[in-house]
């Protein structure tokens, strides 16, 4: 697989699950930004790197008891971002969700 994020490819696994989540809520938001700005190519780009950071968090051994809920996430965000919204998410919604993982990164 070619990754956007190759330098984090070896070390993501040392960071906690509070960073990971935290990266990838960056990322995220991003896309939600250039979304509500219209540019659609910039927030597929900032997506599909979630995404592969999405990848990376499942693949970490030590976040094995929390699969169901990085899998939900990542089904939630797909939907929300590149599908129909049937869960009927929003973006408040994700800030929300990811600003918790961001703060508890920095305590």
């Amino acid at each position: 697989m070619n990754f956007q994020h190759q330098e984090l490819a070896n070390n993501w696994n040392k960071l906690t699950i509070f960073e990971q989540m935290a990266n990838i809520g960056s990322e995220i938001i991003r896309a939600i930004n250039w979304k509500n700005k219209n540019n659609l190519e910039y927030s597929r780009m900032a997506f599909e790197r979630a995404l592969e950071l999405i990848y990376f968090t499942v693949a970490d051994h030590k976040n094995i008891k929390r699969l169901r809920e990085i899998t939900k996430m990542r089904e939630l965000l797909i939907d929300y971002l590149a599908g129909e919204n049937i869960y009927k998410s929003s973006d408040e919604c994700w800030q929300k969700y990811f600003y918790s993982f961001n703060y508890a990164a920095r305590i």
